[in-house]
This record gives structure tokens, C-alpha cells and sequence, in this order.
């Protein structure tokens, strides 16, 4: 038996092996599970509670500091609008979580958890395989295919607006 399966055991649910938007997104919640544990468990020692808040937030932010290195690699195979949008909130989950971790409210990670859930919940959208989600169009003839006309999974939706966070 692998010496981290006791620590994967501990986990409710797992993440979908070979999709990685569903592990970014699984990630991303169990960091918010975490913070969220944090916030709610105030029936100890105050010192206990803020160290606990602590080591969730520094968690959370191991977990962005994954997501923008990968980020900034040159072969990243994210669209540059989508891929400086989110290294803009990157940015501002380091300011805000060095804030946070001066002082761990209830307030200051509430916002860390609410990020996290709105990216996993945009990740848990992304289709297992984008290139085989988009069926093409009924051809004409047999061997005439044409381009789907619907939106790519990497076309914004409508209604959707970037991340601009100016900080």
C-alpha cells in the first residue's frame, strides 16, 4: 500500500483521475471545506481557533501558488484572456490571504471560500474532453463535415464577464 493512500482515505470524495479541471475544481472545494471548518469551529481555545484559520489559509494558498505558476509557463494551453484574468485573482488571493493570515476573521476567509467555490464551480462545467464535447454539425453529404456553430469551451459565455480585479 502507497504511504499517502491513509491520507487519500480521509477525503469524503476523490477526485476524477485523468480530468484535470475536475481535480482543480475538487481541490479547490476542499480548501473551501476547510476554511469553512475553520470559521465554525470557534467552540475552542482562541489561540487553537486562529491557528486553525491559519493553516487553512496557508493551504489555500499553496494551492493558488500551484495554479499560477502553472499559469505562467509558457506552454500553457490556456486562452491569454482567461489566463491573465486569472492571475489577476491570483493576485488578489496573495494580498488578501497575507491580510488574512495578519488577521483570520470569519469575513476574510469567507471571501477566499467564496472564490474558491465560484472557480470550481466554472471548472466542474469544463466537459472531460472539450474536443469530443463539440459534436459537429449533421454534414450534408457523406464526408462533407462542417464546424460546429455553437460556442468552444473556450469561447465566454454569454453573460459571462472576465475577472478584473484591480488590486
Amino acid at each position: 500500500m502507497p504511504p499517502y493512500e491513509n491520507q487519500v482515505k480521509k477525503y469524503e470524495r476523490r477526485p476524477v483521475v485523468g480530468n484535470p479541471a475536475q481535480t482543480e475544481a475538487w481541490a479547490l472545494l476542499e480548501a473551501a471545506k476547510r476554511m469553512a471548518i475553520a470559521i465554525t469551529d470557534d467552540t475552542q481555545d482562541p489561540k487553537i481557533v486562529k491557528d486553525a484559520r491559519k493553516a487553512a489559509l496557508r493551504l489555500n494558498w499553496r494551492l493558488w501558488t500551484i495554479f499560477q505558476s502553472e499559469l505562467t509557463l509558457e506552454h500553457s494551453e490556456v486562452p491569454n484572456d482567461l489566463r491573465i484574468n486569472m492571475l489577476t485573482l491570483c493576485k488578489f488571493v496573495d494580498k488578501h490571504t497575507v491580510g488574512a493570515l495578519a488577521n483570520p476573521t470569519p469575513e476574510a476567509l469567507a471571501v477566499l471560500i467564496d472564490i474558491n467555490r465560484n472557480i470550481a464551480a466554472g471548472l466542474a462545467q469544463v466537459p472531460e474532453n472539450a474536443e469530443k464535447a463539440v459534436e459537429p454539425a449533421p454534414a450534408d453529404k457523406p464526408g462533407d463535415a462542417q464546424a460546429p456553430d455553437g460556442p468552444s469551451a473556450n469561447t465566454p459565455q454569454p453573460g459571462s464577464k472576465p475577472v478584473d480585479l484591480d488590486v
